[in-house]
């Protein structure tokens, strides 16, 4: 079974090293690279390319919001898993349209970590579903698009029922059950999604379709 491959990227060597051993006790995980600062943690990206990425907010020379602008401008397929003290609301926002998967605080337990690590490589957001609803109605009516960019021709209607649906807040699950399909049919499906738009994850796959004119606050509601 391949494993996940994952980086980790924080300032503190001792929480590096804990979130290190919690990660390798899962069989199905590995740890590729840690960096002790931004600037580090896109370089690694670059060199070894992640499944994902777990970055902290505050770290020396280039910070987390940066450092995730510039892994996912040059290593787009590599999921970001925010985990940070940070729980404001606006480095929410501001993290999630710079491209991140998940946004996590550090008191998450082993298990919690282990958990959102594998949801973000599948694919879906890290946000409890009405937090995640509440974010995209606000990007979707502070961003209005002003030109529509037309959609790629081979998005397909169902892949874009999906990304609808994905915008709700609604995880793979719940949206295998609403289409009647399977949970894996609905992780291929979004893998392709992604896949054509060049991003790594719903979230970004859900803010780059507002941001397009693709989607709407009408979708959402």
């Amino acid at each position: 079974m391949s494993k996940i491959k994952v980086i980790i990227a924080d300032d503190h060597v001792l929480f590096r090293e804990g979130t290190r051993n919690l990660i390798e006790q899962e069989p199905d995980m590995e740890v590729i690279g840690e960096a002790s600062d931004g600037e580090e943690a896109v370089k690694l990206v670059t060199q070894l390319s992640p499944h994902v990425a777990l970055i902290d907010i505050a770290m020396p020379k280039v910070n987390g919001i940066e450092a995730t602008k510039q892994v996912k401008a040059s290593c787009p397929a590599t999921a970001i898993l925010i985990l940070t003290a940070y729980d404001d609301d606006q480095y929410v926002f501001t993290l999630l349209e710079a491209g991140a998967a998940g946004y996590l605080l550090k008191n998450v337990s082993g298990k919690e970590l282990a958990n959102a690590i594998r949801a973000v490589h599948d694919g879906e957001a890290v946000l409890h579903p009405s937090i995640a609803q509440k974010v995209f109605s606000r990007i979707a009516n502070l961003k209005p698009a002003t030109e529509v960019v037309p959609q790629p021709s081979d998005l397909s209607k169902r892949e874009m029922e999906i990304l609808r649906l994905a915008a709700t807040g609604m995880n793979n699950q719940d949206i295998a059950d609403k289409l009647y399909l399977s949970r894996r049919t609905v992780q291929s499906h979004l893998a392709n999604i992604f896949r054509k738009m060049n991003v790594g994850s719903r979230t970004e796959a859900t803010i780059q379709a507002f941001g397009r004119g693709w989607l709407t606050s009408d979708d959402i509601t």
